[in-house]
């Protein structure tokens, strides 16, 4: 599992330096793989029945395989699939992006000294700031779904960390509103293009007033 996590924590800290969008996609499938696995390694420490594998193979389905997908085929529908300009430098997201895994580590080491999984509560606080700053500061909207599915990954691997496994139901609720929101988001993000003729969401602006 730490080998997991490590690998983890590299990922994401790759995913702030990455502009094309199609790379990002690919990281973030990538990403989405390791929780995955997290999810499985879990679940045949618990038994490995069909209800503990489960989850696993949901996000694999879901998360590496549906919404990367989706992104992609959106990506080779428009033409400029590369972020020229962010409200933050790369090699300030990948410093804020350090500092958010020692943040973690402190708050592990203040909060709950001693507990199991240090370094897994760690890695799931960077997952959730970095999402949370890709969504900030990324101006493509093909970005800032990937900053959502990073955050909400944070949250996923978070929660099982927690309660060593959800409730089958919960797990289903949460793919479907995943699954929901990042539709929407897609369709929203096709239709930006083609007014547009961009995914920037910069362009937004002209709508006001």
């Amino acid at each position: 599992m730490e080998y997991l996590v490590v690998l983890l924590i590299f990922v994401v800290f790759l995913q702030t330096r990455i502009m094309e969008l199609r790379r990002a996609v690919y990281c973030l499938a990538a990403q989405s793989g390791i929780i995955a696995g997290a999810c499985l390694v879990i679940g045949i420490g618990a038994g490995g029945g069909l209800h503990a594998l489960l989850p696993g193979l949901l996000t694999l389905l879901v998360k590496v395989l549906f919404i990367p997908g989706a992104m992609l085929r959106l990506i080779g529908r428009i033409t400029d699939a590369r972020e020229i300009y962010s409200d933050i430098n790369v090699n300030y997201s990948t410093l804020a992006a350090a500092l958010f895994l020692i943040m973690g580590y402190l708050l592990v080491d203040r909060l709950l000294p001693g507990t199991p999984g240090r370094s897994i509560i760690a890695g799931s606080v960077l997952m959730i700031m970095t999402g949370l700053t890709l969504m900030v500061m990324r101006k493509r909207a093909i970005l800032q779904m990937v900053g959502l599915i990073t955050l909400e990954n944070g949250i996923y691997l978070l929660g099982l960390l927690i309660t060593d496994g959800l409730p089958l139901v919960v797990e289903l609720g949460v793919f479907l509103d995943v699954l929901i929101a990042v539709a929407v988001l897609v369709i929203l993000t096709n239709r930006m293009s083609l007014s547009f003729m961009t995914t920037d969401t910069t362009v937004m602006k002209k709508l006001k007033g």
